[in-house]
């Protein structure tokens, strides 16, 4: 059976796993990225966990047909652009340094789209051909799968799906550009929202507030709560609606944190989604939450390797 060594850069942990065609993780582990590394020592560090995965691959005769990478950056062809969370990857071309050094065929893509691969590919999503991943944390990233195949834009640099403008009325007070999805419904949006609106009721709120707070508030129908979640929802609603009448996905797959919170969470969202979107656009599109949780980028990033194992 064939492997792919599947690597998932974030800004404090490397995740990386040997996952087989089916998405079986025979390996796991990951890697602290310490605080004081540079170019090199990032890279250096990466060559040592393809090394390492690559050595269990053949002490048990497996077969590596690829390397598969993630990284929170717009990717193309190999080159990071600019890592938010990880800038000492700027301007690398990531791919062709680990082709060279252990040559097999490399595919580097942004990690959000990997995520939403993954969720297609070995979620529970099943077998779909056109879906919409939404990861929704401090931020929101995003990816389109179109015919079983990410979709990126022209060079790799499009699909930044939390820039979707959601509220062209908003000013740049919050996180994002003004008025996008990410500054108006991301996790961040909503624990600001949230202060905010104690604030003007005179509570004063928590420092340590996070969204599991705030979700729980909302079940114990705290005010307050209940009317930061409604715009959470509403926002979100706007955002996916709008992707529905432009793509008409099989389904709308949110992942993050914030889709632990339950069931609740998507119907809320599908009900006003069914008051925006398109009856016609709409009608074969559900709403779900992801299954693979923090796995998930680096099953896509295997994903991405046997999906493109005849053009490497």
């Amino acid at each position: 059976m064939k492997h792919a060594i599947a690597l998932d850069i974030g800004g404090t942990n490397i995740k990386y796993a040997l996952v087989d065609q089916n998405g079986f993780i025979h390996f796991e582990s990951l890697k602290p990225v310490k605080s004081e590394y540079d170019k090199l020592s990032i890279v250096s560090l990466l060559k040592t966990i393809i090394r390492d995965v690559l050595n269990i691959a053949n002490a048990n005769q497996t077969e590596i047909v690829g390397i598969g990478i993630g990284v929170p950056s717009v990717v193309d062809n190999g080159v990071v652009l600019f890592a938010n969370n990880l800038p000492e990857l700027d301007n690398i071309n990531v791919k062709a340094i680990i082709k060279e050094e252990f040559g097999l065929p490399v595919f580097v893509d942004n990690d959000a789209n990997l995520m939403g691969l993954g969720e297609v590919k070995y979620g529970t999503a099943g077998s779909i051909s056109d879906a919409v991943f939404l990861t929704v944390g401090t931020g929101i990233g995003g990816a389109l799968i179109l015919n079983g195949q990410l979709y990126g834009g022209y060079r790799n640099r499009g699909t930044e799906l939390g820039f979707l403008i959601v509220d062209s009325n908003k000013s740049a007070d919050t996180c994002g550009t003004a008025g996008s999805l990410e500054a108006m419904a991301s996790v961040t949006a909503l624990i600001n929202d949230y202060k905010k609106i104690l604030a003007e009721n005179n509570h004063h709120p928590d420092t340590n507030i996070d969204g599991k707070y705030i979700i729980a508030k909302y079940l114990e129908n705290e005010p307050c709560a209940i009317t930061a979640m409604n715009n959470h929802f509403y926002y979100m609603a706007v955002g996916i609606a709008s992707l529905i009448n432009v793509f008409a996905p099989q389904k709308v797959i949110i992942g993050g944190g914030i889709s632990e919170a339950g069931d609740f969470y998507c119907e809320k969202i599908s009900a006003l989604v069914n008051k925006m979107a398109m009856k016609e656009t709409s009608e074969f599109t559900r709403i779900e939450l992801a299954s693979l949780g923090n796995k998930a980028g680096f099953l896509g990033a295997a994903a991405l390797i046997f999906n493109n194992r005849q053009t490497a």
